[in-house]
């Protein structure tokens, strides 16, 4: 059996021809992407290009006009995002969306409840007269979420209000909520807006650990060392179009991406160890 022979895997998320418009401007003209699972794909662009527009329509917010999105090979692109949600999608927002009133410990619970049957009579009277089933379950909720909080470092912060943490933390214990849902696929949206070298660091490190498990990451993110260095792929958008696509290196020699976005002075960064070399890249 040849290479050429071998199917290749169905990308766990990808976006085709989407298009739509807002008062008759055109925000997203044709642009598609496919990220499979295990894999890091970064898109990119000036302000205003439609990224994160990109990624409303993905995960529900947005109706497209025109294009489809498939999940796991299943057109998904009328669902809402409680159905996404369900099917294995998770996401972050530009802006930080967490409980700050809450303890980090329960932020993260919250984002168990897909993995809890509370829906169903028999847990609303489990529920209601605190009964062993609910008294398990939520030990097994408060577990798996101590166990997400030591995997992005605050377990030392579980009983601690969200709103006293440092920014950084913050950020990580966004994506420990999104997490808990046991996503196949997680959205990033700007995951290190704002934080400094060392927060970076520990945002890049948590991203790498996630996709090798197996989940499928998508990321909007302005910080180009860390694209450059946790990506396996880059699209780049500009004016709510397709610019370019393909490995970091591709995307960094391009001279349409270095006049509209990049410019000169992009740091080459070495590949981590372990990391695949660009030209191991899917295509």
């Amino acid at each position: 059996m040849t290479a050429a022979s071998v199917a290749q895997p169905r990308p766990a998320l990808a976006a085709e021809g989407i298009g739509i418009s807002f008062g008759g401007i055109r925000a997203l003209d044709g642009v598609g992407f496919a990220a499979r699972a295990g894999e890091v794909l970064a898109i990119i662009g000036p302000n205003g290009a439609g990224k994160t527009t990109l990624f409303n329509i993905v995960s529900g917010v947005y109706r497209a006009t025109s294009g489809r999105v498939l999940l796991g090979g299943e057109e998904v692109t009328e669902a809402p995002p409680e159905r996404l949600a369900a099917l294995g999608l998770s996401r972050t927002f530009q802006n930080l969306q967490v409980f700050f009133r809450m303890t980090a410990l329960e932020n993260v619970m919250a984002g168990r409840h897909l993995q809890e049957r509370a829906e169903t009579a028999a847990n609303l009277l489990s529920d209601l007269f605190r009964l062993p089933g609910t008294r398990a379950r939520n030990r097994t909720t408060r577990d798996a979420a101590l166990a997400l909080l030591d995997g992005v470092g605050l377990a030392e912060h579980a009983e601690a209000p969200a709103g006293s943490l440092p920014y950084g933390a913050l950020k990580r214990l966004e994506i420990a909520r999104a997490l808990a849902t046991a996503p196949r696929v997680l959205l990033l949206d700007e995951p290190a807006a704002g934080c400094n070298p060392v927060e970076t660091e520990e945002i890049n490190r948590l991203i790498e650990g996630v996709a090798s498990r197996g989940v499928c990451v998508v990321l909007i993110e302005h910080d180009m060392k860390l694209v450059m260095r946790v990506s396996r792929r880059v699209v780049v958008l500009n004016g709510g179009r397709m610019l370019a696509e393909g490995t970091p290196g591709e995307v960094r020699r391009n001279p349409e991406v270095i006049a509209a976005y990049l410019g000169a002075n992009v740091v080459e960064e070495p590949a981590r160890p372990g990391k695949p070399p660009e030209s191991a890249a899917h295509a």
